[in-house]
């Protein structure tokens, strides 16, 4: 029980500073894709710009394990899936709560995909790392998402964030449900801290600022995006536009 709340309250030190945690475990599903040809070095140009947690594959520790400073958290994600296949939806596991803990994780992270056929067996998973993760006192993060044609209405998508708590996780990254009312009303219905998820690339980088803006007005504990941020070049510049908005520097 210590153990948990220990490592939760070094992910979340006060009220004011939100979460500013970056996924990087795209490359299992997606391939290389832009931004994601070298971790290492991205990892590095991430830290400069305040970054606060970094979740890579546990492949990836080789690369991030050595150049991960003493104030950044890591977490590992163990939900795989490709692109390759004909199942990409379904995110199975392919590591353990404690080959995280003996990689020096900070955080599991798992995915949930909410809507679909395989929703069953990951939802079974979840509960299973969820144990887990209690029994080490290891903090469970869930990624839930709506995997459906629309990308899921704002019920459905405060619908699978209270799922993931329920099933076990200590925080749930989802997507953005549109407005600052919405994101609001999950806040206030998902009983712990909830990360917004960058989804599909936002160009217009004012209008990025303002939802992570909007959702710091709203309630929510920071953000866990990936190819908003790590696809724009120069990284860090906006890296740390984005820590001083979390962090309540401006």
């Amino acid at each position: 029980m210590y153990g948990k709340t220990i490592r939760l309250k070094r992910l979340f030190p006060s009220e004011e500073r939100r979460l500013f945690s970056v996924p990087l475990d795209h490359a299992v599903s997606m391939g290389p894709i832009d931004g994601l040809e070298e971790v290492g070095p991205l990892a590095v140009e991430l830290q400069d710009g305040g970054v606060d947690l970094l979740i890579v594959t546990k492949g990836a520790v080789r690369d991030v394990g050595p150049i991960l400073r003493p104030t950044t958290r890591l977490g590992i994600h163990v939900s795989a899936s490709t692109t390759l296949g004909s199942t990409s939806n379904l995110k199975v596991l392919v590591g353990t709560a404690a080959e995280a803990v003996s990689l020096g994780a900070d955080v599991l992270s798992v995915q949930v995909n909410f809507g679909v056929p395989e929703e069953p067996a990951m939802l079974r998973d979840l509960g299973v790392v969820a144990d887990e993760c209690r029994q080490l006192g290891l903090p469970l993060l869930c990624m839930a998402y709506v995997k459906k044609g629309t990308g899921g209405t704002p019920d459905e998508i405060r619908h699978a964030a209270r799922a993931a708590a329920d099933t076990g996780a200590d925080i749930v990254k989802t997507t953005y449900p549109g407005s600052r009312e919405e994101f609001t009303r999950m806040c206030r219905t998902t009983p712990v801290p909830v990360l917004i998820g960058g989804g599909v690339r936002v160009d217009d980088e004012r209008e990025f600022l303002g939802v992570v803006r909007d959702s710091i007005a709203a309630g929510g504990a920071g953000i866990c995006i990936g190819r908003n941020l790590f696809q724009r070049r120069p990284v860090a510049p906006l890296a740390r536009r984005i820590a001083d908005l979390l962090h309540g520097a401006s």
